[in-house]
Formats: C-alpha cells, structure tokens, sequence
C-alpha cells in the first residue's frame, strides 16, 4: 500500500509495541536487574553486551553501538525499510497500517503500480522466451560458456529477449494504454515522429507501429528492488550489436544511482554473511554466486555513493570494493573510498581488491575457485592502507617538506570521518607519518583553526550589530558542543528573546538586541581538529530535546519562520518541537519514532550513545540558547532574501550589488 503513514499511528504503534516482546520475538532476553541483556545480532561476540531498557523502550549495544526503538530494531534485524518494519511491527499487534493519500500522490501510485505489472510481464516474457524461443540455443550457449548452471539462472530470473523490433510489443501491447506503460518503463522505443513519412496531398502517415522494442537478441538480466519487485532491465547483447550492454534508462520506478544489482538475491540468500563485495558487472554478480559467493552486488554504470554505501551498512559491517589495478581501477577506487569516509562509523570496515591485469571477478573465481579467492577478500587492502599510500604517491614523506604536503593533503579528507575511535586512529596514523604526537598534530589544527574562525569570532561581536554590521547570532553550521571548561571565549546571542522578530534588519533595535539585552555564553571557541565532531545546531538541539522533550515547553517566541528552511535539521527540530508542545507527555521512544522516517534517524541514535557534556540541569537554558542563535540566524537570512529581491527589482542583478560581493 502507498502513501505517507500518519506519525499518529506511529505514536500509537511505538506505544503498543512493548520492546521486550518484539527483541525476544527474534533474540532470546535474559533478565538483568531492571533491563534485559542478550549477545547482539548485529556483531559476534561471546559475552552479552545487548542491552534492552524497558523503561525508554530503548535498546543499546555496548560492544558496536547498535542502538533505537522497536521500529529500528526490526529494520535492522529484518533488513526492511521504515515502511515496511511499521508494517511489519503493525501486523505483530494486529493492526491495519493507514495511509495519507493526496489525490497526487494516488494518481502517481496508480501510474507505478502499472509500470510494476508491466515490467514483471516482460520479465516472465523473457523467461518464457528463452526456454521456448526458436532462437533460444544461442542464448543457451552463451550462458554455458560463462559456467552458469540452471539454477543460477533460475534464482537470477534470468531471459532472453529473440531478436526482432516488436516480440515484446506484440506480446504484451495489446492496447494503447499498455503500450504506453511499456514506453513509460523503458521497454519499448516510440518512433520519432519527424521521422514519418507524410502523403502531402492526403496528409495520411504512412503505416506502421509507433514503438519497437528497446532490448533485442540479448540476455536479459532483471534488476529488482528489495522488494523483489522487477524494476527495470540489463541486456548483454548476442551479436555485434552496441553497446555490449545496455540497461533499462531512468523511470518513475527506476533510478540507476539509487538501485544495486543482486541486493534482493543477497537478502534472499539463507547463508549469513558479515561482508558484501561491490563489483562492476553483472555477470561478475552471477558468476560469484555460481561459485557459492553469493554476498556480491554491483552498481548500475554508476560510482559507488553514499546512498549504496549506507544501504549496504545497515546490512553487513564490511564492504569489499572489487576493482582492476590498473589507473583507471585504482582512480574509480579512489572515487568510492572518498564516498566511504563519510559512513566508517566505529564496527565498519571496508577493504579494497585489485584484481590481477586482464581479470575481472568472474575469470578470476573460474580460475582459482572459491576458496582462493575468498582468500583474497582476506587479504584485500585496507581503507585506511590505500588512503595513505595513495596520497603518499610522489611525496617524500621522509622530508619535512613531503610531511607537510601529505598533512594538507590528508585533512580536508580525515574531516569527514565519523567521530568515534576509527577516526582517531585515522588521525594518529597521520600524526605517526608526520613523526610527531597526535596531541602535537591536534594543537597544530586548533592554531590554524583559530586563524579560520577569526571571521567568524568577529562576526558574532556585538559592536558589529550595534553599528549595523553583521548580526552577532550565528548559523547552525559548524555548531560544535558546549564544555565544562569555561576557560574559553564568549560569543553573543540574543537574550532578550522577545525582542527577535523575523525579518527586521540585523543590528537594528528589531533585529537584535543592544548590548544591554545581551548576555554573554561561555562556550568553548569554534575548533575544527579531526579529534572534534562538529554538528550543526539544530542536530544539537534534537539531541537536547530527545534527552528530556521537557525543554520544548520552555520555547515561547515564534518559530514560524523555520518552515521556511530548506535545512532538513531545522525543520526535523521544529516538527519535534510542536509534537511536544501539542501533547506534553510526549515520550523519548515516540519522539525516536517520528526522527527513525527521517535521514537524520541513524544520526540522531548516535549521539544519544555519545558521552553528554552539559548536566540535566543545564539542557534547557543550552536548548533556548541554541534556538535563539538559530533564530537569528533565519531572521538575517530571511532579511537578506528581502533585500536581494528589493535589488533585483531596482537594479536587475543584486549578484552586482556590493551587498553581496562579501562572503558571509
């Protein structure tokens, strides 16, 4: 069924659904003074370290950090989507998941659900076709020649599309409607009008269809969502034909860079795996499950990116790039680790093989077996072995010269590491090519980084707002965490919140307070080292909230102008804040609900696990701070869009206005 699922029910479900019940539904509890303990099913381990609170209907590992509610749970533990664990959940407790439909949204189902059976029409077609086709025996011949057994075939669905420019038209295209939904789902080509010859004097096209089939006379390889539902198609071509292979083009149902091939047959698969094998083909997916390597999926003529790379974590904590070693192998292979660092939380991994010149996974399993190669995945190369020795390429890392090319070279990258131990130690492995200590290297970052943030010190002095300059709040980014050691700097935020109102110009008596209405915030200064994890601060304040949804109470200036942020953690913070205000006893696990349908879910469960600075008792005078900075920092943009738009309309291009020649 489609459409959104109203957050009531999620509430409701969250609030049904006791965690006990749904953890010992699949990994047996054992009783532990007030909480539950089991070995976690999300890393192998011998002592128990699975922790289940039934008080916050909240579980945590204590040895890979798995944590959430019950609906994470059943994502993780079940490999669904949040749709499908809701449901999931739902149908344990014997309810009946209800959909918001807009007439929009309808039509746009309805239109998918066509293409859905359209597609798995052609699917069965192809397979029909290439036990039954005349012309079957080359297709056959093909598939013996690649070592493949009828039951590969079989669990891949793989077919046969006969040459010809209209067997699957002819078909399936009975009408014009279905036609359409074939053209609609990349099946079938429609002619180029242009093209048509026209009777000038009787203004009669000449005969003939309007489409012909986009796949001919090659193997057919369905590529299928997680769901199983056929999605879209892969031909290898037969004869002379090109391109070699050519895949189904972009859909309402199919998008190349968001879809891996064989990720459906792997979560079919019975055997349990704790590594995944990202390859570049098809037939090296096909060719390794032939050989019982059946933990091997490949992008769709796309680079690896971070929406795989996550998908493929929640599944397993190890990722293997398979890759050629040549140049071209090893930049593509550069390409993906780059994407990697963003998502190497503490308990992944992920390892780098380069293949022999001339061999791709499929010839190189054929020639040495299952087990060697497997031996080879053992022994593949290291994200962090191939992120130093490609960036120590050309440098002489034994001069001072070389250590501070590699350093420059290395930081921007290490930034984007996780905080957590992985990252450390990505940072102490720099510092020992440096030849220096990792607190050296720290302070060394934290001088530059106080060069860096000079701007944005003085861009937050209250004397700039009084004479009219920049507004002394701040933007969410870079927001860092606040620490017990008030040693540091200060920096200004509206006190007097009242006195905020939206739109007004920064540094008037609307847009800010004066320096009488200000107080000072001790709070550490701005530190960019690879050690600190910087967050933006509408993340940080959805951590506040979720350790006591209490403070949201205490907000009481209007936050109507957040909805209109394109920042998906400020309105995430909103929603969170007037789910509180709207009912009071709101509780931790509802709220953890209502973030788990949001991209910042994995996020946010990973800070509630994090050592936390500030003191209970100091959560909402932090909370109000930070929504006051946030605040400000809308209010100036919004001012700022109001006089780009007055410019426009006075001098046609505000982009030449000296208004906006200085960065902000």
């Amino acid at each position: 069924m489609a459409g959104l699922i109203p957050q009531a029910f999620i509430d409701d479900l969250l609030s049904r659904a006791d965690i006990i019940d749904v953890i010992d539904k699949r990994v047996p509890l054992k009783k532990s003074g007030k909480n539950y303990s089991a070995c976690c099913p999300f890393h192998n381990e011998k002592t128990p370290s699975f922790s289940v609170q039934p008080e916050r209907q909240f579980y945590y590992c204590f040895g890979c950090g798995a944590a959430g509610n019950a609906i994470g749970f059943v994502m993780n533990f079940d490999q669904l989507d949040f749709p499908l664990a809701v449901e999931t959940l739902a149908k344990e407790n014997g309810l009946e998941v209800p959909r918001e439909e807009s007439e929009a949204n309808q039509r746009k189902q309805s239109e998918n659900a066509k293409l859905f059976a359209v597609l798995e029409k052609a699917n069965k077609f192809f397979r029909y076709q290439l036990r039954q086709h005349e012309n079957k025996q080359a297709a056959i011949d093909y598939l013996v020649s690649r070592g493949l057994s009828g039951e590969i075939a079989r669990d891949f669905n793989i077919g046969y599309a006969p040459p010809g420019w209209d067997n699957l038209l002819g078909a399936l295209g009975s009408d014009n409607a279905v036609k359409q939904s074939l053209e609609k789902s990349g099946m079938v080509i429609e002619k180029d009008r242009d093209n048509k010859k026209t009777n000038e004097k009787s203004k009669v096209q000449s005969e003939g269809p309007r489409y012909y089939d986009r796949f001919r006379h090659r193997i057919m390889f369905p590529i299928r969502d997680t769901r199983g539902r056929t999605i879209a198609f892969g031909g290898r071509v037969l004869g002379d034909d090109k391109p070699k292979y050519l895949n189904s083009p972009e859909t309402p149902v199919f998008h190349k860079s968001a879809e891996l091939y064989g990720l459906y047959e792997f979560k079919k698969s019975s055997q349990k795996y704790s590594q995944l094998l990202i390859v570049e083909g098809y037939m090296d997916v096909i060719a390794l499950a032939q050989m019982g390597i059946r933990n091997a999926v490949a992008t769709l003529g796309t680079a690896t990116n971070s929406n795989h790379l996550s998908r493929l974590f929640r599944l397993v904590p190890e990722v293997v790039f398979c890759f050629d070693g040549d140049k071209a192998g090893r930049t593509a292979a550069w390409r993906a680790l780059e994407a990697t660092l963003a998502q190497m939380e503490d308990g992944r991994q992920a390892k780098f093989l380069f293949l022999p010149e001339g061999e791709d996974p499929d010839t190189l399993v054929r020639k040495i077996g299952q087990e060697k190669f497997n031996e080879e995945l053992v022994n593949a190369t290291p994200l962090e072995t191939f992120f130093f020795d490609k960036l120590s390429v050309g440098i002489d890392v034994a001069t001072i010269e070389g250590k501070a090319r590699l350093s420059n070279l290395a930081k921007p990258h290490l930034k984007q590491l996780p905080h957590g131990v992985y990252g450390q130690l990505m940072q102490d492995r720099l510092a020992g090519l440096l030849g220096i200590s990792s607190e050296a290297l720290n302070k060394l970052l934290e001088k530059r980084d106080d060069k860096e943030q000079s701007k944005w010190t003085a861009s937050s002095g209250s004397s700039d707002a009084s004479s009219g300059g920049r507004d002394g709040g701040h933007s969410d980014e870079g927001y860092d965490d606040y620490n017990n050691d008030r040693s540091g700097g200060h920096y200004d935020v509206p006190y007097d919140t009242p006195s905020y109102v939206p739109g007004a110009a920064p540094g008037s008596a609307l847009g800010s307070a004066n320096s009488q209405g200000r107080q000072k915030y001790p709070i550490r200064p701005p530190n960019n080292g690879l050690s600190i994890y910087r967050r933006p601060a509408a993340v940080k304040a959805i951590e506040l909230l979720l350790r006591n949804p209490e403070i949201a109470l205490s907000i009481e200036i209007d936050l109507t102008p957040l909805r209109s942020t394109e920042d998906e953690s400020r309105k995430l913070l909103l929603s969170l804040i007037e789910i509180v205000q709207k009912d009071p006893t709101t509780k931790v696990f509802t709220l953890l609900g209502y973030c788990y349908g949001t991209t910042l879910g994995n996020q946010l469960t990973q800070l509630l696990k994090e050592e936390k600075i500030t003191p209970t008792e100091g959560l909402e005078g932090e909370f109000r701070q930070i929504i006051d900075s946030i605040m400000v920092d809308v209010g100036k943009k919004l001012y700022q869009l109001k006089i780009n738009e007055m410019l426009k309309s006075k001098f046609g291009n505000p982009a030449l206005t000296p208004q906006n020649s200085d960065e902000e």
